[in-house]
């Protein structure tokens, strides 16, 4: 398992971001907190120099069950327990919702739990499943934030395309109130079935782009350029790197009956930014990668404007 995943598990089989543990069933948040090792709770304490000042304005989240230090945070900063984080989700569970992964990353500073939809969609004669993703920090460096990340269901590829109609990441709340949670719950699905709408008929138009052999090689050369300033380890780095991209357009065979367009294009592309072996694989590479699920994918986002601009 990848250095920086802490805790995690997985329903049935392993997900398509490739790390987890298999379980048989996950029914609400409280087990799948349990099954993902999150059910411990944040303290605060107060923050002191090694000779016991105490420094004023600040407290340290602590880990209950080991005393680890998540993070040092200003005095006025409400902790969100990793169950009233997930709790909400909850009521999503009756409109079929299903959880399948969940687990801790970096330490326990980040906690995430991904759900897929019930809901099977056709586009463009693929089957994409939609899941959303919610994150939550205890460290202060993000709030607790939901996200769309629809998935090619031949391919694996993740979709999480940015569209300025429709949005794909969203602000959850926290609150034990049950209808606050309730409403919550509903806006998070309406979110939802938004974002998938538009990634239809986004997807469409992205299948209607005709690309020459041409284009998309100057769109993958811009990824990786190959220039004469460049030493000569940076510019066999850049051609691995485009060849491995150029391999995936043209020669993937879930991608054959596709046609040479946008589509194949933000296809390859994503099949490169979630998939491809890194130059130097760092020990916290597949963690990196999966935040960009909630996040976005920078790769992915230029290619999708390169695509629309043709």
């Amino acid at each position: 398992m990848a250095a920086e995943v802490e805790t995690m598990f997985s329903v049935r089989v392993k997900p398509w971001h490739g790390i987890g543990t298999i379980v048989e069933d996950c029914p609400n948040s409280e087990e799948a907190l349990h099954l993902a090792g999150l059910d411990w709770k944040v303290e605060q304490k107060d923050v002191c120099t090694s000779d016991g000042t105490l420094i004023s304005g600040y407290k340290a989240n602590v880990r209950d069950c080991d005393q680890r230090v998540l993070g040092v945070v200003s005095d006025r900063y409400q902790v969100v327990q990793n169950k009233e984080a997930f709790a909400f989700t909850d009521e999503l569970l009756d409109s079929g919702v299903q959880y399948e992964t969940a687990g801790s990353l970096q330490g326990g500073r980040r906690i995430f739990l991904l759900a897929r939809l019930p809901q099977r969609f056709i586009i463009a004669g693929d089957e994409i499943s939609p899941y959303f993703v919610i994150m939550n920090s205890h460290d202060a460096s993000c709030s607790i934030k939901a996200a769309m990340t629809p998935v090619r269901v031949v391919c694996q590829n993740t979709l999480n395309l940015a569209f300025r109609t429709a949005k794909r990441t969203w602000m959850t709340k926290h609150t034990s109130n049950i209808m606050e949670r309730i409403e919550d719950a509903r806006a998070t699905l309406q979110f939802a079935e938004q974002y998938m709408g538009e990634l239809g008929k986004g997807i469409d138009e992205l299948a209607r782009k005709r690309l020459t052999d041409k284009k998309v090689m100057q769109y993958m050369s811009e990824f990786f350029p190959v220039t004469e300033d460049m030493t000569a380890a940076q510019k066999k780095n850049n051609l691995a790197l485009l060849n491995d991209m150029k391999a995936r357009y043209f020669d993937a065979p879930d991608l054959q009956d596709l046609g040479k367009n946008g589509y194949r294009f933000i296809n390859a592309v994503s099949d490169f930014a979630t998939h491809a072996e890194p130059i130097r694989k760092t020990k916290n590479y597949k963690e990196n990668l999966f935040l960009k699920t909630v996040e976005g994918n920078p790769l992915i986002d230029k290619a999708y404007q390169m695509a629309c601009a043709a």
